[in-house]
C-alpha cells in the first residue's frame, strides 16, 4: 500500500511581506473596497503616494507574502488592518508579524471584526490593554443637514493655538484617559498645529469679553473620498446648551463645500449623548469600529 506523505508547513517562510512604494496602487485598491472603514489607513497610503513610505513614519504589511494583495495592515502609531474579507489565515498572519515586531503602536483600530480579531490573537503577548472598546458605531452623513449650522464655527488659525492646544489636551484626556503631553508633547503640539495649517481644525468661541473656546473638532483623517471628523469637544460649561449639533453641522457644511467627499465619524456606543447629537445632525450608522488602547 502506498503511504501518503503530509507536507510539513514551512514555518520559516513569512506569511506577510513588508510593502514598498510599488505596492501603493494595490493598497489603494484594497482601501477602495470600503472607503469609510479604511479611511485611517487610506490617509497614510495617500500620503505615501506623495512622499513615499520612508517619510510616513510607519510601514505597511501585505498578505499574502507573494502574489496579488488580498489584505494589508498599516503599522505606525496605530495598527490599522484593512481586511476586506476577514478570515483566520489573514488575521493569524498579521498577528504573527505584529508579535515578531513587538508592540510599537498606541492602539489597534479599525472595523471591529478585523481589529478585535487581531486583538484576540495578540492579547496574550501584548495585554493587558488599558481599554477595549468593542462597539463604536461608524457613521456617515447620508443626506441633508437636519439642523442649522452654527455661524460662529470657523476654521482655526495660528492665533488660536494658545487656547486651542489646551482644549485639545482636555478632549484627549476625557476620551483616552491620560494627557497626550505626557509622552510626546512636541509631537502632539505639532499634530494640532498641522491640522490648523491644513485648515482641518474648526472652533467657535464664546462672545466677548469671555472669548473662550466652546466647541472644537478636526478632520482627523482625510482622503480623496472620505473626511473623518475626530476630536469633537464642547467646553464642560456649555454642555447641555445645544452647541454640539449646530457645531457639527457647521463642520459638515464646510467639508461638503468641496463636493465629492463623504463625511464620517465613529463614536463609542456608550456615549449616548454624542450618538444622539450625531443622529440629530443627520448621521447614520453604516458599520462598526473597535479600538484597543494601550
Amino acid at each position: 500500500m502506498t503511504s501518503v506523505r503530509t507536507r510539513t508547513p514551512d514555518v520559516s517562510r513569512p506569511a506577510v511581506r513588508i510593502l514598498s512604494d510599488v505596492d501603493l496602487p494595490e493598497m489603494m485598491a484594497l482601501c477602495a473596497v470600503d472607503p469609510v472603514g479604511s479611511v485611517l489607513a487610506a490617509s497614510r497610503v495617500e500620503a505615501a503616494l506623495v512622499d513615499g513610505f520612508a517619510r510616513t513614519g510607519g510601514q505597511a504589511w501585505g498578505f499574502p507574502a507573494q502574489g496579488p494583495l488580498v489584505a494589508t495592515c498599516w503599522a505606525g502609531a496605530n495598527l490599522v488592518p484593512v481586511v476586506p474579507s476577514p478570515d483566520t489565515e489573514v488575521l493569524d498572519a498579521f498577528a504573527a508579524q505584529a508579535r515578531a515586531q513587538g508592540r510599537r503602536c498606541s492602539s489597534i483600530v479599525g472595523p471591529a471584526v478585523a481589529a478585535l480579531g487581531l486583538w484576540r490573537r495578540l492579547e496574550a503577548d501584548w495585554g493587558p490593554a488599558r481599554s477595549v472598546r468593542t462597539e463604536q458605531p461608524s457613521m456617515v452623513m447620508q443626506g441633508e443637514l437636519l439642523v442649522e449650522p452654527d455661524p460662529d464655527v470657523r476654521t482655526s488659525t495660528a492665533e488660536d493655538m494658545p487656547d486651542l492646544l489646551p482644549a485639545c489636551v482636555r478632549m484627549f484626556e476625557e476620551e483616552v484617559g491620560y494627557s497626550p503631553m505626557t509622552y510626546s508633547a512636541r509631537a502632539y503640539e505639532e499634530r494640532v498645529a498641522s491640522l490648523v495649517h491644513d485648515r482641518r481644525s474648526f472652533l467657535s468661541r464664546a462672545h466677548e469679553p469671555d472669548g473662550r473656546i466652546v466647541f472644537k473638532a478636526e478632520i482627523g483623517a482625510l482622503t480623496r473620498d472620505v473626511a473623518q471628523v475626530q476630536g469633537v469637544w464642547v467646553d464642560p460649561l456649555d454642555r447641555g446648551t445645544g452647541r454640539a449639533a449646530p457645531g457639527m453641522a457647521a463642520v459638515v457644511r464646510h467639508v461638503l463645500a468641496a463636493p465629492g467627499r463623504t463625511v464620517s465619524l465613529y463614536v463609542n456606543s456608550f456615549n449616548e449623548r454624542a450618538l444622539a447629537t450625531y443622529r440629530r445632525v443627520g448621521f447614520e450608522q453604516v458599520g462598526t469600529y473597535a479600538t484597543v488602547l494601550f
